[in-house]
C-alpha cells in the first residue's frame, strides 16, 4: 500500500505521543495505526461528502433492488 523504503520522521508533541500510544493495539506499529487512522478518515470523508451531495443534490428516495426489478423488470 504505502512505499516502506522511505522513512519519514514527523515531530509531535508529548501529549499527541501518548494519545497514540493508547489507541494502538498490542504488536501493532505506529506506522500501522496511522495507515489504519488515514483510511477511516478517508472512508468518513466519503460518508460526508455523500451525505452533502445528497443534500444539495435533491435526490429523491433511492428504490431497493425488489422495487426497481417490479419497475422495470430484471436488468
Amino acid at each position: 500500500m504505502f512505499n516502506m523504503a522511505a522513512t519519514k520522521r514527523i515531530p509531535i508533541s508529548p501529549g499527541i505521543w501518548e494519545e497514540l500510544s493508547r489507541l494502538k493495539e498490542q504488536g501493532q506499529t505506529f506506522d500501522e495505526l496511522i495507515v489504519k487512522m488515514i483510511e477511516r478518515e478517508k472512508k468518513l470523508r466519503l460518508i460526508k461528502d455523500m451525505k452533502r451531495m445528497e443534500e444539495t443534490a435533491g435526490f429523491g428516495d433511492i428504490m431497493t433492488v425488489e422495487e426497481a426489478h417490479k419497475r422495470y423488470g430484471r436488468l
